[in-house]
């Protein structure tokens, strides 16, 4: 398995492995934090829209729009026009 640690290892190079180790871990841990800032960042922006009038549910509709592609797009509204006027909407 090599995800077990050898135990013949030298003390130095169980230092080593452990540090790199230490290392990935704080690594992630700043970005755990920076994606907490990067939401508060999130919800500030939305909490300045929504003060202004903007309906923040459609614009948040819009960004994940905005990250499709246009044909995948186009297709489902297509299908949805087709379900909708099959139920008479």
């Amino acid at each position: 398995m090599d995800d077990v640690v050898d135990q013949s290892q030298s003390p130095s190079s169980y230092r080593v492995t452990a540090d790199e180790l230490r290392q990935f871990v704080e690594r992630f841990e700043r970005l755990e934090a920076e994606k907490k800032d990067l939401a508060e960042q999130q919800k500030e922006v939305m909490a300045e829209a929504k003060a202004r009038g903007y309906d923040t549910k459609v614009m948040r509709k819009v960004v994940a729009l905005r990250k499709r592609d246009a044909d995948d797009i186009a297709e489902e509204e297509a299908v949805l026009e087709m379900y909708k006027e099959a139920l008479g909407m």
